[in-house]
């Protein structure tokens, strides 16, 4: 089967580049919108959203499961498998995943100036103009890539610590944690919690960040795929585990034992950054400090991984832009910063563009599906897992339904 885009999987598996590709997924997910959409939402819902959380934890799995599958074993881009497709179909989806990974990276670099704000007191504005440039040097490194996994790593490991610390230190009662686990009746009305939470997780670029950096790793094709999935569970591990111990920080921080505390709750759903004001009230001047370390990595990480994403999506689309790519993804930080700078308001940006991003994954999961047993895509030899096949259509169904029902929701963001 032939390669358009060259890519080449004759190395062998990298133990540091699967790592480094899962943990560029999982920070491309803890992102300052993940921060500040988990927070929110846990305020307004309280506990019974840990079913929401479990639920987009477990189709986050699986909708990552069947796409960097595909995209691994069929040795091309998701854009250039739905091409294969549907012609134009790829097209489509490169300009969705890019104009969402956008709305986000504007949304995380005014993450990573909270983060300084918060940690220094560092104006927000000249705050936001470092972030983008941090995300330039990167890039402009030639060995981008290779820093790029070790950051992402690393940021990785800051975020799980620093959240584990405050949901210790907020004592969530997780007593009343386990008895919301029965409350299916209040799902329906949490459901744009759930496709924000879904875009925030593996909506939009960021189920395909780590499958596009295994594939410019040269890590695909059926002898590989077991090694993406392993690193599908470990990013997705990351990821989620974030997720809970921050929404039981934050849960924590909006309930006195069994009580549930309405000041608090208040406090956080109307707060400029929700996610600062449940680290405030739960730990203090040293809990805020500790937000802004959070907020800076979650920032900075993920600018890196939407401009990556969004870039191996647009390069395929022109040989120009895939000639000047590392240009581009310059341009595209830059533009972030430059939007961050003149639009601000950063925490209503992330939660529209989460909602937004949730929107999409029904339609790029679908795509990977309709793929996944064309013999012209994956070869002859390959057979996709049918579990894998069930549980994906599952959660395109649920995430198109829970979508739906949430659009209305969703416009009154905009409000």
């Amino acid at each position: 089967m032939s390669n358009p885009n060259n890519l080449n999987n004759t190395a062998k598996p990298s133990r540091s580049v699967l790592f480094g590709a899962a943990f560029l997924m999982a920070t491309s997910a803890i992102g300052p919108g993940f921060l500040t959409q988990t927070s929110k939402f846990t305020a307004q819902y309280g506990a019974p959203l840990i079913l929401i959380v479990l639920l987009a934890i477990l189709m986050d799995i699986t909708a990552q499961m069947n796409i960097w599958s595909i995209v691994s074993v069929s040795k091309m881009r998701a854009q250039d498998v739905a091409n294969k497709v549907l012609p134009g179909l790829g097209v489509a989806l490169a300009i969705l995943v890019a104009i969402g990974g956008l709305a986000f990276n504007v949304g995380n670099v005014g993450g990573v100036a909270l983060g300084f704000n918060a940690m220094f007191g560092l104006n927000e504005k000249a705050g936001a103009v470092i972030a983008g440039c941090l995300g330039i040097i990167i890039f402009i490194n030639k060995n981008a890539k290779t820093i790029m996994d070790k950051v992402a790593t690393v940021l990785a490991a800051i975020i799980l610590v620093t959240v584990l610390v405050v949901a210790i230190i907020s004592q969530p009662p997780m007593g009343v944690v386990a008895s919301s686990l029965t409350k299916f009746n209040e799902i329906p009305s949490m459901f744009v919690a759930l496709t924000t939470l879904l875009g925030g997780s593996c909506g939009g670029y960021i189920a395909f960040s780590g499958a596009h950096r295994l594939l410019d790793a040269g890590i695909s094709g059926p002898e590989n795929v077991g090694h993406v999935r392993k690193s599908v569970l470990q990013g997705c591990a990351t990821s989620g585990s974030v997720r809970i111990l921050l929404f039981l920080a934050v849960l924590g921080t909006c309930m006195i034992g069994s009580q549930w505390n309405a000041v608090n709750a208040d406090a956080i759903i109307n707060a400029s950054n929700p996610a600062a004001e449940a680290f405030r009230l739960s730990a203090g001047n040293l809990g805020y400090r500790l937000f802004g370390l959070c907020l800076f990595s979650a920032g900075v990480s993920s600018v890196v991984g939407a401009a990556f994403t969004s870039v191996s999506f647009l390069k395929t689309l022109h040989p120009f832009i895939a000639k000047y790519e590392r240009q581009f993804v310059v341009a595209f930080i830059a533009f972030s910063t430059v939007m961050m700078v003149v639009v601000g308001n950063a925490a209503q940006l992330l939660i529209i563009a989460g909602a937004f991003n949730g929107l999409i994954l029904p339609v790029s999961l679908g795509v990977m599906l309709l793929a996944c047993r064309n013999k012209k895509i994956v070869g002859e030899d390959y057979k996709h897992p049918t579990w894998m096949i069930v549980l994906g259509v599952i959660v395109v169904c649920i995430s198109l339904y829970a979508g739906v029902k949430a659009v209305p929701g969703i416009l009154n963001l905009f409000g």
